[in-house]
């Protein structure tokens, strides 16, 4: 019997990846994305498409009704972490409130595991490399968000036995990224400005360290999780081991591009400075692959990226706290 999937954010960048490997699988896999940050072209053909929103409980409801989903993969979220301080009330309808309309369908409608995408956000300032059995403290909105949704999931599995799986990825990059919004994706951010010739813009002094984690690290494991026994009701860190500095990463990024650049420095924001992850237990449970090098997936990526040319950044509408607002994020729409 076929299995059918749900993914949300399926128009987006990794879950537009895990809509592939799905399929590969011969799932039928259903996709509810807004388009508000994912790209209608990502879409593989073979998903069925619905344009809506996680808040939109009619919508969620009619299609759990329909499909009577075995699967959740649940990746929708305005992931824009730095962001997230001056769009809370956005912030949390849209990666807390979306998520618990879905929870709660989910459980309705008796689906067999939730899969989850959560954030290394979820640990704040913590010890260094950061490990599942840590305390999180979560040091901005879209951490917070993401956190309590796994706090509710481990509730939802103990009261009425939905499973789960939670990953926590962390600076993921690669084809199909958006790399016009200013507000995320430090590495789209980076190539983009190179392809419109303008200088690479860092918060602070840049020696703020990310392990950067190339799709593929990621989304077949995301994917393939339902099919591993030991994966459910678990959390899992997901991505690269290696870190790097945002300096780093520069010339790193200016060498994939093949472009020599200047670098603007802004005044530094409110962010965790330092943050990477042990994947151990990760690495117990789904025996990965070989990782990939920053250097050839920037390359990858950096082709895909000249094919499809520059993107206009356009600035968030109706921020909600204008005080301390970064510099670079003023409110005119960049060309």
């Amino acid at each position: 019997m076929q299995i059918t999937s749900l993914v949300t954010g399926g128009a987006g960048f990794i879950g537009s990846h895990v809509v592939n490997y799905l399929l590969k699988q011969d799932q039928m896999v259903i996709v509810l994305d807004d388009l508000s940050g994912g790209n209608k072209e990502n879409i593989n053909s073979a998903a069925i498409f619905y344009e809506g929103s996680i808040l939109d409980t009619r919508l969620i409801n009619r299609l759990f009704e329909k499909y009577q989903f075995s699967y959740v993969y649940h990746l929708a979220a305005y992931a824009a972490e730095g962001l997230s301080h001056f769009i809370r009330n956005f912030n949390y309808q849209n990666n807390l409130i979306g998520s618990i309309n879905l929870i709660n369908a989910s459980v309705n409608h008796q689906v067999k595991c939730f899969v989850f995408t959560s954030s290394i956000a979820v640990y704040g300032t913590n010890e260094l490399p950061l490990t599942e059995t840590q305390n999180p403290k979560p040091e901005d909105p879209y951490g917070i968000a993401k956190y309590a949704v796994e706090l509710d999931l481990l509730n939802a599995q103990k009261l009425f036995g939905l499973d789960f799986i939670i990953f926590r990825p962390h600076n993921v990059y690669g084809k199909y990224q958006n790399i016009g919004d200013k507000y995320r994706n430090v590495i789209g951010i980076f190539m983009n400005q190179i392809l419109k010739k303008k200088p690479l813009t860092i918060f602070g002094n840049g020696e703020q360290t990310r392990a950067f984690t190339h799709i593929d690290e990621v989304a077949p494991y995301i994917a393939n999780s339902i099919h591993i026994p030991a994966a459910r009701n678990n959390i899992f860190n997901i991505g690269s081991d290696k870190a790097y500095s945002v300096k780093e990463l520069t010339t790193a990024v200016s060498k994939a591009m093949q472009s020599t650049v200047n670098i603007k420095q802004l005044k530094k924001r409110e962010e965790v400075n330092h943050a990477y992850a042990d994947h151990q237990k990760f690495k117990r449970v789904f025996n990965p692959s070989k990782q990939v090098s920053l250097a050839n997936g920037l390359a990858e990526m950096a082709e895909w990226v000249k094919s499809q040319g520059s993107r206009s950044s356009s600035a968030f509408k109706n921020i909600e706290i204008t005080k301390k607002l970064p510099e670079s994020w003023e409110t005119s729409s960049e060309k």
